[in-house]
């Protein structure tokens, strides 16, 4: 009995649907509204496609409607428009919809539909004062003629990336050999001072910004110099590589302009430009600074890579720089030498700051502060040794890893961890640091290398707020609300902060001088 309702019900579907004739529909009568009446597409580089941008198109009145044409204004647009999952008219017979044009397109009575908008143009498609390439999409025609707009702000850029051999094979970047003396290779170049498109890639200028595609190379011997103003962008699975025995030198230089506190800094950031992609994490590989290399950093902001700063066995000298949201390490240091003055690292998904398999580090007026959303996460971590995959043990001294008037902070109860082998040196100082370190309930109540916090008499404050402007925005300057204010001891002072503000007698702890933020 039940198979036969079954089988009823399955022909009585079948047979509603074979009768089902299309709906009927009148013309357009140029009504239609639209969720925008412009559509701004956001920055993009010339000839690189933008993200998909929508478009909602509604049918306010009682009819099934048919609008007899869709389509771009300009013929040769560089905008593709797709419409509820339709490609459009195949103008030049090749079997796919060019996006261009939509002949007859029905859509019901109080419903809606999707349009999509992409573009990649050049700059020389663009309106030469402004910079902005515009068209519109029509709808209907005569007297039934709506319109909707498209803005697209379209930049130059110098293009670095591999080179492509006539086999079909790509351009590499060699890093050495390995166990069985064969070559180990990375998606990259090396640079050329006399590249035939770019001219001398050993200076970055300001004129333009520059889009990596790739590791970037610095060979041995040679330096890569970046100016002032300078911006420089990475593709996924990309960054620069600064070979053993090369340089890298940085000259970013403070804002003079309250209302531009970044113009004169030199950026390095992911090659998204859209607004949602402004905190996205790990958009990009690293700067790999390896064995005996020397890098001279000044006002640097580094966003959104892995690993901002990797170093092995090398050198570095960093003032007033910042490194935001690496979704590993903001800087991840082996076996190297740094010297740190006014920086900001926030936000990165193990640790801010790592050092490790020991070396030689001094910080001094610096932020290190970590809310990533972990148990795990660390603003700053230091070890003499590093477990290899094999279980077995690296290690070597560490010289010393000073911090002077630095804040140490971020979510979790303990943001300072200090983890060290005996057989060799572990050798550390923090003088005057304002240190988030409750260690209650954790398992590093009897590690004595923490008791230089826990006495009285410590000249670090321990688990204060230190009332950071606005974490989500990066920007962690202080007032005199802070526990750090005025906290920092002046035989450690630095004569200004990261932003050029004049410290008084009696320093603030961190890079920041308490003083309203530039907006």
């Amino acid at each position: 009995m039940h198979k036969s309702i079954y089988i009823l019900f399955i022909g009585l579907i079948i047979s509603l649907s074979s009768c089902r004739k299309d709906f009927d529909t009148v013309p357009s009568s140029g009504n239609l509204q639209f969720s925008k009446d412009t559509i701004y597409l956001d920055t993009v580089f010339t000839n690189i496609g933008s993200s998909t941008y929508t478009l909602k198109v509604y049918n306010r009145s009682n009819k099934d409607i048919q609008i007899p044409k869709i389509q771009l204004e300009k013929p040769d647009s560089k905008y593709r428009i797709m419409v509820d999952g339709m490609t459009g008219e195949d103008e030049d017979k090749n079997g796919v919809g060019d996006g261009k044009i939509f002949n007859n397109v029905e859509l019901l009575a109080k419903d809606s539909l999707f349009i999509f908008v992409e573009t990649t143009a050049n700059i020389a498609d663009a309106n030469p004062t402004d910079f902005l390439y515009t068209d519109r999409i029509l709808f209907d025609s005569g007297a039934n003629l709506q319109k909707v707009n498209l803005v697209t702000l379209i930049q130059d850029a110098y293009f670095l990336y591999p080179q492509k051999y006539e086999d079909g094979t790509k351009e590499t970047l060699l890093l050495g050999l390995d166990e069985d003396n064969k070559e180990v290779t990375v998606n990259g170049f090396e640079l050329n001072e006399n590249d035939p498109i770019n001219g001398n890639e050993f200076r970055f200028t300001n004129e333009k910004p520059y889009v990596i595609y790739g590791y970037a190379g610095i060979p041995k011997g040679k330096t890569l110099t970046i100016d002032a103003g300078a911006r420089v962008h990475f593709h996924a699975e990309s960054g620069i590589i600064a070979q053993p025995d090369s340089n890298l030198i940085i000259n970013g230089e403070v804002s003079t302009d309250s209302s531009k506190p970044l113009e004169n800094e030199v950026i390095f950031e992911g090659d998204r430009l859209e607004p949602e992609f402004e905190y996205v994490t790990g958009q990009w590989g690293t700067v790999w600074l390896r064995e005996g290399s020397n890098a001279n950093i000044k006002h640097l902001t580094i966003k959104n890579a892995i690993v901002g700063l990797l170093m092995q066995n090398s050198t570095l000298t960093l003032n007033d720089s910042q490194i935001y949201d690496c979704s590993n390490y903001g800087i991840l240091a082996r076996v190297s030498k740094i010297v740190g003055k006014n920086n900001v690292l926030n936000s990165a998904g193990q640790s801010c700051l790592a050092v490790s398999i020991g070396g030689d580090y001094q910080f001094t007026h610096c932020t290190f502060n970590n809310n990533w959303n972990s148990t795990k996460q660390k603003a700053v971590l230091i070890t003499n040794y590093e477990k290899n995959e094999d279980e077995t043990i690296t290690a070597s001294d560490l010289i010393r890893a000073n911090f002077y008037n630095c804040i140490i902070s971020g979510s979790n109860n303990v943001e300072l961890f200090l983890d060290a082998i005996e057989s060799v040196a572990f050798n550390y100082s923090f003088e005057s640091c304002l240190i988030q370190f409750n260690d209650f309930g954790t398992g590093i109540q009897k590690d004595t290398n923490y008791d230089f916090i826990r006495k009285e008499e410590s000249s670090n404050i321990k688990n204060k707020d230190p009332k950071f402007y606005n974490l989500n925005l990066n920007r962690l300057n202080i007032d005199e609300t802070s526990a750090a204010f005025q906290k920092g001891n002046p035989t450690y002072r630095l004569a200004k902060d990261i932003l050029g503000v004049t410290r008084t007698s009696t320093p603030d702890i961190g890079a920041y001088q308490s003083a309203p933020f530039p907006e």
